[in-house]
């Protein structure tokens, strides 16, 4: 049997388009707690919105959090809605849409370059794209 293909890979100012175009979309941020905590979050309250946050990765093990689909799940979504995953650099959130995809969710979109981007030539995000580069709205705790 093929893989389940995932809806597909959105910038951070496409997605920011479709959170303010559909009322149904859903942005699901699934980096870990410290980075919740200590990087910032997509501010979504202009949408009237939150981000929904759930681990696809637990720290410090890093280990797959084994209850990220019966978490996504529980937020009650149709299986038709967009939902949106984040990440710090688009690469637990890819797996994340596919994870989803498997479980029939029709929409599960990967947005690419995640929240902090990717690394410059001395290694550091944030700097050359993600969600905070492009002037998205964000907030920090």
């Amino acid at each position: 049997m093929a893989d389940l293909i995932y809806a597909g890979d959105l910038s951070p100012e496409q997605s920011w388009q479709l959170l303010n175009d559909d009322v149904g979309a859903e942005l699901i941020d699934v980096r870990t707690d410290a980075e919740f905590s200590y990087v910032g979050l997509p501010d979504l309250t202009s949408v009237n919105k939150e981000p929904r946050l759930i681990c696809w990765k637990l720290f410090p093990s890093m280990d797959v959090n084994p209850n990220f689909t019966a978490e996504v799940d529980a937020l009650g979504c149709d299986k038709d809605q967009p939902l949106l995953f984040l990440c710090r650099s688009g690469v637990r959130s890819r797996a994340a849409a596919h994870a989803m995809t498997a479980l029939g969710y029709q929409r599960c979109y990967n947005i690419a370059e995640g929240f902090e981007g990717d690394r410059d030539d001395a290694k550091h995000r944030g700097t050359i794209n993600g969600w905070k580069i492009r002037g998205l709205p964000w907030t920090q705790k």
